[in-house]
């Protein structure tokens, strides 16, 4: 039996979890942020980072006692190294050095996507993964097309050429006045509205497995806000706010922004899936939450198609740490002097250069 240890602080969630072989959740302990951020419309970075600050002690122990281990029987430590906040990643880095030290255990570096593809390890364990495998990741910072032919063995095929998935969410729903954060927010307004009442585009981008949203954006602000009447001022400022139209549904704009959205990853993921001819589609991240999707896939494709609970889809300790078990296994070891980096690419030649 392996135990390791996860910490994650990449952006707005302080989480410690520990985790049996990999696959075994025996804690999963996670602090939310969203009230502290909600006024700002997003996460405010340095109350972020001071938020964790603030926590991080109390979820670690909390971690551990939920787990009934002590740190002396964790085998290795595993923390998110990036990519996120770098002060928010600086945090959870400088305390599992601390830690690693302490406890004389070994560290290992995580890249956070990966602990978002890790997430699937933990669902459905006694029906095992076969690679290759095409994973969706999809979240508020990240949309990344990914063929995982083995563990740690990546190709990225495509990802977002502007805002992600969940930023054009967040985005979005501060348009139609939804509360932060947008993605659940707009799944619970689509649902009693029309989602052919606005034909919002769907961009190609040029017949790559790339992705854009920052041409939906721009259509919803136009379907349903009114220019700023102070040209010089940006719209969704706090000077300038957003003004709907009159008469207008947000929960058909809701709705419609939802479909196109939620088509052009679905689309793009299903031709994927069969061109390098997969074993499975897997879907993680925050947006991977949203049943729309989920329901869009398993009916564009005749593969099978896994997502993780809803408790595991937005950031937590628990991925990090299975993530952390087959890096650990692999043979993966960082140094005491281990750097956050604020951006990193998940694929296997980016996390071998670091």
């Amino acid at each position: 039996m392996t135990l390791v240890f996860g910490i994650e602080t990449s952006c707005d969630e302080t989480a410690a979890a520990v985790v049996e072989d990999g696959s075994v959740i025996r804690s999963n302990v996670v602090a939310s942020q969203i009230e502290l951020h909600a006024r700002y419309g997003g996460v405010y970075p340095e109350v972020a980072s001071r938020a964790h600050i603030e926590a991080i002690s109390v979820v670690v122990d909390q971690a551990l006692s939920d787990a009934d281990v002590t740190g002396e029987q964790i085998d290795a430590i595993a923390v998110t190294r990036g990519p996120g906040l770098i002060g928010s990643l600086l945090v959870g880095v400088s305390y599992a050095k601390g830690l690693a030290l302490a406890l004389d255990k070994p560290l290992v570096g995580i890249n956070h996507l990966e602990g978002h593809v890790y997430s699937l390890w933990l669902t459905e364990p006694e029906r095992p993964i076969l690679f290759p495998v095409l994973v969706l990741v999809v979240s508020g910072g990240h949309t990344e097309l990914l063929l995982m032919r083995d563990h740690g063995v990546y190709e990225r095929l495509g990802g977002t050429l502007d805002d992600a998935a969940g930023e054009a969410f967040d985005k979005v729903g501060r348009m139609l006045g939804l509360p932060f954060p947008g993605g659940p927010n707009i799944e619970k307004a689509a649902q009693k509205g029309n989602a052919s009442a606005f034909d919002f585009p769907r961009a190609k981008a040029d017949d790559s497995y790339d992705f854009s949203f920052s041409g939906l954006k721009t259509a919803v602000l136009r379907a349903a806000t009114v220019p700023p009447a102070n040209s010089s001022r940006r719209a969704g400022s706090k000077d300038q706010p957003f003004v709907l139209r009159s008469g207008i549904s947000v929960a058909d704009v809701a709705a419609s922004f939802q479909r196109a959205l939620v088509e052009a990853l679905v689309i793009k993921t299903a031709r994927a899936a069969q061109e390098f001819g997969v074993t499975e589609i897997l879907i993680a991240g925050g947006v991977s939450a949203n049943g729309a999707l989920r329901e869009a896939m398993r009916r564009e494709t005749a593969l099978p198609v896994r997502v993780p609970p809803l408790e595991l889809c937005t950031d937590n300790a628990a991925m990090i740490a299975a993530a952390g078990y087959y890096r650990y296994t692999m043979g993966m070891r960082h140094d005491i002097d281990l750097d956050a980096v604020a951006t990193w690419s998940l694929t296997t030649a980016a996390y071998e250069a670091l």
